[in-house]
C-alpha cells in the first residue's frame, strides 16, 4: 500500500514526481472560478499569482473530480503540478469538508499510478483534514492485480503500480493530534482494502472454507478469538438457515465467530455480515446477465470481518463481535428446492419459496447466534436485496432497526465516515406477507417493498429486548462502472468505515 508521511517541508525543494493542489469552483468573491486552495500558495506564488488564469486557460474549473496537469514552475524540484477539483466552495473561507478532501485526494492518488512519489499541498487545517487526505490517497490508489499478468517491463508491458510514497504537506508530524488521525486512517484504510481484495477474489479461489482460512490468520496476528463451526458443528447445532443455502455446494458453509475484547469495554456490539462467496441463485436460478458479479455477494462479511479487525488494531475499547455467515448458493441434486421448509437455530420454520432469496436465511441464523450473548446491539450489513438499489441507486445504502434512535446513530456514524446511506420504515403490514400455511414463516413477501420485506424477516430473528439495524449495501457494495473519487471499479469495502466508527461511538459510550 502507499507509504504516508506528514511533512513541514517546502514544497518548492521537496524532492518528488509530483506537485498535487486543489481547485475550487469559485467563491462569493469570484464565482467563475476556478479559484486556488489552500495548500497550494508557494505555487501560485511562483506562478506570479495567476496559478488559476494558468489552469483556467487549461480547461480547468475546479468541479468535483477534475484533474488537470501543468509543468512545474522554474526552480522547482518536483516536475508536475496536478490541480484536482474539490468541488463548489460555498462562500468565502468556508473550508472544505472532509468528503470533499477524501475524494479529490482518491482522484489525484489514481492519476498518479506508476509514480514514486508525490506531494500533496491540499488544505490541511486540523487533524481532520490530514485524516482526509490520508484515507483517500491510500483509497484511492487501491487496484487489484493479482490475477492479471504483469507483462514484460522492458517493453512496457507491466501493469502500472499504485503511487509509491505521498508526502502530505502542511501536516504535523510531531504533532500527537496528527499522527493519531493518520495512523487511524492507515489502519482503516488497510483494513477496507483488504475487504475489497476478498470481494474481488474470484469464487473458486474463495469458498467458505478459504474465506474462513484468511479470518483465522488475521485473528491470530490482531489477538482476535476466533471460532469456525464446519459443517458437522452446524448440523450439530441446528444451523439450518445457513446448511440449507449451502447445501447444494460442493464447497460447505461455514459460521466464523471474531471476537475482540477490550478490558476497559462498557460496551459490546455484534456485527453480522452476509457471506455468499458466490451466489447462483440455487435452485431459483437467476437469469444471463445477473450471475457475473455475484462473487461480491460475500460483501457484508467482508465489512464486518474488516471492520473487527480495524477495531482490534485501534485498540478501541468497546467489544466487537463478528459473525461471518458464509455459503455458496449453487443448483444440484442436494440443493434446497422452492417449497422445503428449513428448521433455524432459533428454532422457527421458514418455507422457502425462492431460493435466491438466501442472504436473509443464512443472517437469520447468525443473527440468532450473535443474540444469544446479550450485546448491546447488533448490526448486520448485506448485499440483500434488488429492491434497496431500486430504491437508493447505486451509491447509497439503506438504514432500517428496530430503534428509531438508533437508526440516527448508525446514520449520523455513516454520515461522518463519508458514506452515503438513508433510514428506511420497516412497514408492519409488509409482515403479512410472509405468512404460511406450512411454516412459521416465507423466505418471501410482497414484491412492492421487497427490501423493506427482507428487514421485517430479518427482524424476526433478533433476541427480544436487543437493539438491532440492518444495513442494505446491494447498491454500493460492488461499482461495476468507472471509478470515482476513491472509489475503485469493483468491491468498495462499503459500510466498513461506518462500523468502525460506530464502533467508536460506542467506545464513547453513545449506545444507550
Amino acid at each position: 500500500m502507499t507509504a504516508l508521511t506528514l511533512s513541514t517541508a517546502a514544497v518548492a525543494g521537496l524532492r518528488a514526481d509530483a506537485i498535487v493542489i486543489g481547485v475550487a469552483k469559485g467563491s462569493a468573491s469570484k464565482p467563475g472560478g476556478p479559484v486556488v486552495a489552500p495548500g497550494a500558495e508557494a505555487v501560485d506564488q511562483a506562478y506570479d499569482g495567476n496559478l488559476a488564469g494558468v489552469l483556467e486557460t487549461l480547461g480547468a474549473s475546479g468541479a468535483e473530480g477534475e484533474v488537470t496537469k501543468l509543468p512545474a514552475p522554474a526552480g522547482f524540484k518536483a516536475p508536475l503540478v496536478l490541480a484536482v477539483g474539490l468541488g463548489a466552495q460555498l462562500q468565502e473561507d468556508s473550508g472544505y469538508d472532509a468528503e470533499a478532501l477524501r475524494k479529490a485526494a482518491g482522484v489525484a492518488a489514481r492519476a498518479l499510478s506508476g509514480t514514486k512519489k508525490a506531494a500533496f499541498a491540499l488544505p490541511l487545517t486540523d487533524a481532520a483534514d490530514a485524516a482526509a487526505v490520508a484515507e483517500g490517497v491510500l483509497l484511492g490508489a487501491y487496484s487489484f492485480d493479482a490475477y492479471k499478468d504483469q507483462g514484460d517491463a522492458k517493453n512496457g508491458k507491466n501493469a502500472k503500480a499504485p503511487l509509491g510514497e505521498a508526502a502530505l504537506l502542511g501536516g504535523k508530524p510531531r504533532d500527537k493530534a496528527y499522527k493519531a488521525a493518520v495512523e487511524r486512517a492507515v489502519a482503516v484504510s488497510e483494513e477496507l482494502n483488504r475487504a475489497r481484495d476478498l470481494i474481488n477474489t474470484p469464487p473458486n479461489d474463495l469458498n467458505p472454507e478459504a474465506f474462513a482460512a484468511v479470518a483465522q490468520t488475521a485473528a491470530k496476528e490482531h489477538g482476535i478469538k476466533v471460532q469456525v463451526l464446519d459443517e458437522k458443528a452446524l448440523v450439530k447445532g441446528g444451523y439450518g438457515g445457513i446448511l440449507g443455502v449451502g447445501a447444494g455446494s460442493a464447497s460447505g458453509p461455514r459460521l466464523v465467530k471474531l471476537s475482540y475484547t477490550s478490558s476497559k469495554a462498557k460496551k459490546h456490539i455484534a456485527l453480522v455480515g452476509k457471506g455468499i462467496t458466490y451466489d447462483s441463485g440455487g435452485i431459483s436460478l437467476k437469469p444471463a446477465g445477473h450471475n457475473e458479479t455475484m462473487k461480491c455477494d460475500m460483501s457484508g462479511a467482508a465489512a464486518v470481518f474488516a471492520a473487527v479487525v480495524a477495531a482490534a488494531r485501534l485498540g478501541l475499547e468497546v467489544n466487537v463481535t463478528g459473525w461471518l455467515a458464509l455459503a455458496e448458493n449453487m443448483p444440484s441434486g442436494s440443493a434446497t428446492r422452492p417449497g422445503d421448509v428449513l428448521r433455524m437455530y432459533s428454532g422457527k420454520t421458514v418455507e422457502v419459496l425462492n431460493t435466491d432469496a438466501e442472504g436473509r436465511l443464512v443472517l437469520a441464523d447468525a443473527l440468532w447466534a450473535a443474540s444469544q450473548e446479550k450485546p448491546d446491539a447488533v448490526v448486520d450489513v448485506a448485499t440483500l436485496t434488488g429492491a434497496m438499489v431500486l430504491a437508493l441507486g447505486n451509491r447509497t445504502f439503506g438504514i432500517m432497526a428496530n430503534d428509531d434512535a438508533f437508526r440516527a446513530l448508525v446514520q449520523e456514524a455513516a454520515e461522518e465516515a463519508g458514506e452515503p446511506a438513508w433510514p428506511m420504515p420497516l412497514p408492519e403490514h409488509l409482515r403479512k406477507g410472509m405468512e404460511s400455511s406450512t411454516a412459521d414463516i416465507a423466505n418471501m413477501g410482497e414484491r412492492m417493498g421487497g427490501g423493506l420485506v427482507a428487514g421485517l424477516f430479518l427482524r424476526e430473528f433478533v433476541g427480544e429486548g436487543i437493539t438491532w439495524a440492518h444495513l442494505d449495501i446491494a447498491g454500493p457494495a460492488f461499482n461495476e462502472g468507472g471509478p470515482f473519487g476513491y472509489t475503485p471499479k469493483g468491491g468498495t469495502g462499503s459500510a466498513v468505515r461506518t462500523l468502525v466508527r460506530l464502533a467508536e461511538r460506542a467506545a464513547a459510550g453513545e449506545l444507550s
